[in-house]
């Protein structure tokens, strides 16, 4: 393959890394609003490691304006005893825990393949056999990732946790799905211009294409 392809496939897969450590580490998976109360308004954003709580209280003062406090505050999600780990929500934790460690893999596999790809370019013969390294990494990638989507649906849709049913998918949600989406597209790229290349196509091999000695 030429340098070029591999650059290329660098600047996705750190695009699709940086993906995976937002979704992963940003509280915005599900968001959850209201019933609101009397001059009270509560959103709870749920994270794959942390539950974030924002209350704004808007109360009318003595002057016809308004005296508003807002309180913002995490904890660690999900809490074995505070969130029912133990019993009645005992299978949303699993697969909630479960959605975080896979996550954490993605990041892991996405990581090496840039890794091969910078070892990969140092020379034309690992430019023509580290290609299928990079392509079962990031398809590792994406995999995990998908894991971890039909996870959270799964429990989301089923409203295993009383907070879901008021709740919606948001910001890191959808950067998931975009992630193991285009996570799928660069496997392919990859592994049509390294067949390509083996193929002795200069379009994906280069000027130094490989032709393979008649008789083998």
């Amino acid at each position: 393959m030429r340098k070029s392809s591999y650059l290329i496939s660098f600047f996705a897969v750190a695009i699709l890394l940086t993906l995976n450590v937002i979704s992963a580490h940003y509280p915005d998976w599900l968001v959850e609003t209201g019933p609101d109360l009397p001059y009270t308004k509560v959103t709870v954003r749920y994270g794959l490691m942390e539950r974030c709580e924002r209350q704004i209280v808007s109360i009318p003062g003595p002057d016809g304006g308004k005296i508003e406090y807002n309180d913002y505050k995490c904890r660690p999600w999900p809490a074995r005893v505070a969130d029912g780990c133990e019993e009645e929500n005992r299978y949303m934790c699993i697969a909630w825990t479960s959605a975080t460690y896979v996550t954490e893999l993605g990041v892991g596999f996405a990581s090496v393949a840039l890794v091969a790809i910078l070892f990969g370019i140092s020379t034309h013969s690992r430019r023509r056999r580290i290609w299928r390294a990079v392509a079962s990494l990031v398809a590792l990638h994406a995999g995990l990732q998908i894991v971890a989507f039909s996870l959270i649906t799964d429990v989301y849709h089923k409203s295993e946790y009383p907070g879901f049913k008021h709740a919606r998918p948001s910001t890191s949600y959808v950067l998931n799905v975009v992630d193991w989406a285009a996570s799928l597209f660069v496997v392919g790229g990859v592994v049509v211009t390294g067949i390509s290349a083996d193929a002795g196509h200069k379009w994906a091999a280069g000027n130094r294409a490989y032709q393979p000695i008649r008789g083998e």
